[in-house]
C-alpha cells in the first residue's frame, strides 16, 4: 500500500484548484503558463551592526525559528570606508525557502503574520520589481508569532522576497490573491463599505 506523502494546503491548493484557475482567469493556453513561486529568500541586513554578536545571533535565530530552516551568515565582498566596513566583515543573515518548507512559511505568512501588523491596510502594490518578484519588509521581528517576546531583543529588519516563475507582474499578483495575499486597494475598499453599511 503507498503511503500519502504530507504536502501543505497551499501547495495543494494551486495544484488542485488554483493553476488551472489561473489558466481560465489569465487566458492562457497552457496550463503550465500558469505562475507559480519557485522560491522565497529570508533576508536580514545588519551591515551597520557588524560588531554586535547579540544582534546577529538574535537574527539567526530570528531566521531559523520562522523558517524552519538555518540561515547562512552573508559576508562583506568589498571594503566601504564610509561605513567602515571590510571585506570578509559579517553583514547579515539569509537563507532560501523552496518546496514544503516554502509553502508552509507562506501560509503562515498570510494567515497569522500579515494580520498582526498595526493598523494593516493591505499590502503596497509597489513592492513588485522589474522582474515581476514581490519584497516584503519587516521593520522589527516581533510581528512573527513564532516568536517569545525574550526572541524579539534586540529587535531587528528583516525582507521576504518571492521569486515567481514569470516577470508578469499582473500574473504574480493573481496568484498572491489566489493564495489570499491582501493589497491596500481591496482592503481598503472592504474596509469604506463596512464603514458606509455601518
Amino acid at each position: 500500500m503507498r503511503t500519502q506523502t504530507y504536502q501543505p494546503t497551499l501547495k495543494q491548493e494551486y495544484f488542485q484548484k488554483i493553476r488551472s484557475q489561473l489558466k481560465k482567469d489569465l487566458h492562457l493556453k497552457n496550463i503550465h503558463q500558469a505562475p507559480y513561486l519557485e522560491k522565497i529568500i529570508l533576508n536580514s541586513g545588519l551591515g551597520r551592526a557588524k560588531t554586535d554578536k547579540q544582534l546577529f545571533a538574535t537574527a539567526e535565530n530570528t531566521l531559523t525559528k520562522i523558517s524552519g530552516q538555518k540561515p547562512i551568515l552573508t559576508i562583506a565582498r568589498m571594503s566601504v570606508a564610509s561605513f567602515k566596513l571590510r571585506t570578509g566583515n559579517q553583514i547579515g543573515a539569509m537563507l532560501t525557502l523552496r518546496d514544503i518548507r516554502m509553502y508552509e512559511f507562506l501560509e503562515r505568512l498570510i494567515h497569522f503574520t500579515m494580520p498582526r501588523f498595526r493598523d494593516f491596510r493591505g499590502a503596497s502594490l509597489k513592492s513588485f520589481d522589474r522582474s515581476g518578484n514581490y519584497s516584503l519588509g519587516f521593520r522589527e521581528q516581533s510581528v512573527f508569532p513564532e516568536l517569545s517576546f525574550e526572541e524579539t531583543n534586540p529587535s531587528h529588519g528583516l525582507q521576504a522576497t518571492l521569486v515567481f516563475s514569470t516577470n508578469n507582474t499582473e500574473h504574480n499578483k493573481a496568484l498572491l490573491e489566489a493564495f489570499g495575499f491582501q493589497f491596500e486597494n481591496k482592503v481598503s475598499s472592504a474596509k469604506n463599505q463596512e464603514e458606509s453599511h455601518g
